[in-house]
């Protein structure tokens, strides 16, 4: 269809200079017309290829879709466990690449180019993994469809429920769910036969989690959450109609499903898990865990590489530990920092949750005021901060959702609180800087303002989002932050953190670490608690490759401020750099270099 419409503009034009000019100085306009088209064609061809695949995408993953602030099909679920539907997404994702690659990209503008080389990366890095059998592995304790839909019901989270419309597209959404557990559990059963299951260790962590959303009546059920708070503005007729609806569909269909599925889990599924830990004893594993470096860091970095990299900037870390441990009165190693300050009653000052949330609102206040010196613009989108529901909080980090991008939604920091009396300070300013400003809010929500096609408008490459988040935590400094030795404590013990995940990640799925071993690392070299490194290590043997883009990304991102600090010198304004960096939004770390590089030669013009 593009090329049809492209040869059908370009015909029109010549046809109307023809009528317009004589036919000497016709033959001068219709040659400089035609080159025209030519020159438009494949900026043309691009623009519509960007939109057709961001159309596909988004029917393929709703869900995924929501989180990312687009909000047009939140009546749908994401079924591409079903290999049917990840076969036609495969298709998909080939027939965009073929046509990607027809397009002429010598003739695109510098702005294109972003386009074209993001795409081009991003359907690379997607096929790359199409050999692997992700959909036999549907769901662990990190993700699961199923506490990711009674999350969702609260309303308080990525999916507003709030009029009667949107009642009516959760309501929808909710009622795909069975049939997405059949899949789920088909594919499971498909993986036992296969020899692709997930460690027992994950298994035991999901199974309460499932069974805590079998209540015994649909009004107990977490999915019943919107009717337990209709608005008052809804009719009489309205409230009555959604409510009956509600306690149908979860009495009939969406409790006795998620029962199967605890059953399944418990009788079938758990006696037939491994005991391995990492991606590299699953079928073909070495190979599927480079695919998922590559995917996540947008690098061709080893897992070998990125092992080293992780202890050099342990060593690093350590050696900064040592130095700041007499200003807080500690002389012990750089790993029982933690513990030490957390046993001090003045950095535990809370008694709440909302204190907790008090404390990080007026944190957002202080680093709000000092911004403008860092950045030459602000993200529009307002960010609110709320503690991590229940249902997830002895499982989930401190995270983010992004803002709605018809600003119907904020941006939201969720803070996960498991006992206001033992939630210490001294991580707090790093975290928050992370997660909220200038982190992940600040850099998505930029990002949802750019006019650029909408795969990169609410696109997400990890190494370059959890780079630049962690290297936002770096900018403590400059906001006097870290003047605090409580605070920059706290950002080096969670950078000690980042940098110990290359180490761990790497170890777990390509040099054949055990779960035991992850753990004891954990606790020895960093300093975790025994469950908190459990929690981090069942994480990493989740998601593998995830917790490698942060510290990549970051050291990425600083050190091409440190070549355009010593290439431009005086000329260097930091407010500048932050721009180019944020500017594109999320784009592969290659590209990002590129694109600094073309920043550096102009201004040292």
């Amino acid at each position: 269809m593009a090329s049809v419409k492209t040869a059908l503009l370009v015909t029109t034009l010549c046809s109307a200079l023809l009528a317009a000019f004589p036919v000497g100085a016709a033959d001068s306009a219709l040659a400089s017309a035609a080159q025209a088209g030519a020159a438009a064609q494949p900026a043309r061809q691009l623009a519509e290829l960007a939109e057709r695949y961001y159309d596909a995408q988004v029917r393929f993953d709703p869900v995924n879709a929501t989180f990312a602030g687009d909000n047009r099909h939140d009546d749908e679920l994401t079924m591409t466990i079903r290999p049917q539907v990840r076969a036609r997404l495969y298709g998909m994702l080939h027939g965009v690449h073929g046509e990607l690659m027809a397009i002429d990209r010598s003739k695109l503008s510098s702005d294109d180019l972003i386009t074209f080389d993001s795409l081009n990366a991003e359907l690379n890095a997607a096929l790359a993994l199409e050999a692997f059998p992700d959909h036999l592995l549907p769901l662990n304790q990190m993700e699961s469809m199923p506490v990711l839909l009674a999350n969702l019901a609260g309303g308080q989270s990525a999916q507003s429920i709030g009029t009667v419309a949107q009642y009516q597209a959760f309501l929808k959404r909710i009622g795909q769910l069975p049939e997405w557990i059949e899949v789920a559990i088909a594919n499971m059963r498909q993986g036992m036969r296969e020899g692709v299951v997930q460690p027992t260790a994950l298994m035991q962590a999901t199974l309460p989690q499932i069974k805590a959303l079998c209540a015994a009546t649909p009004e107990a059920s977490e999915f019943y959450a919107p009717i337990k708070h209709l608005p008052a503005g809804f009719s009489s007729a309205d409230k009555a109609r959604l409510s009956a609806a509600y306690r149908t569909l979860i009495g009939s269909a969406v409790l006795p499903s998620l029962r199967k599925l605890a059953a399944f889990i418990d009788k079938e599924y758990l006696p037939a898990t491994r005991a391995s830990a990492g991606w590299g004893s699953l079928p073909n594993g070495a190979a599927w865990y480079r695919a998922w470096v590559a995917y996540q860091t947008s690098s061709t970095l080893t897992p070998e590489q990125i092992h080293a990299i992780g202890l050099r900037e342990m060593a690093r870390n350590d050696a900064e530990l040592n130095k700041l441990a007499p200003r807080l009165g500690y002389s012990g190693a750089p790993a029982g920092m933690g513990n030490f300050l957390a046993a001090q009653p003045k950095y535990r000052p809370f008694k709440t949750d909302a204190q907790v949330l008090d404390a990080y609102a007026s944190l957002n206040r202080k680093i709000m005021q000092r911004l403008p010196e860092l950045f030459a613009t602000m993200p529009k989108a307002a960010l609110e901060i709320r503690a991590e529901p229940a249902l997830t909080r002895d499982a989930a980090s401190d995270h983010y959702n992004a803002a709605a991008a018809d600003g119907s939604r904020p941006g939201i920091f969720w803070a996960v609180i498991p006992d206001p009396g033992a939630y210490a300070s001294t991580r707090m300013t790093s975290l928050f800087l992370h997660e909220g400003q200038p982190g992940h809010h600040f850099q998505l929500s930029k990002q949802q303002e750019l006019a650029i096609p909408l795969f990169r408008k609410f696109g997400a490459n990890n190494a370059y989002v959890e780079g630049w988040a962690l290297y936002a935590e770096t900018l403590g400094r400059e906001l006097g932050l870290y003047d605090d030795p409580n605070a920059y404590a706290g950002f080096l013990m969670l950078d000690q953190r980042r940098a110990a995940r290359l180490v761990v990640d790497t170890g777990l799925h390509a040099l054949g670490w055990t779960r035991e071993q992850t753990i004891a690392f954990l606790v020895e070299k960093v300093g975790d608690t025994e469950a908190s490194a459990r929690n981090a290590t069942e994480r990493y043997m989740a998601w593998p490759g995830q917790a490698l883009g942060y510290k990549i990304g970051a050291l990425k991102i600083l050190e091409l401020r440190q070549r355009a600090q010593a290439a431009l010198g005086p000329k260097f304004k930091l407010a500048q750099f932050h721009d180019t960096i944020l500017k594109n939004g999320s784009v592969p770390l290659t590209l990002l270099e590129a694109n600094v590089e073309r920043w550096i030669a102009e201004q040292a013009r």
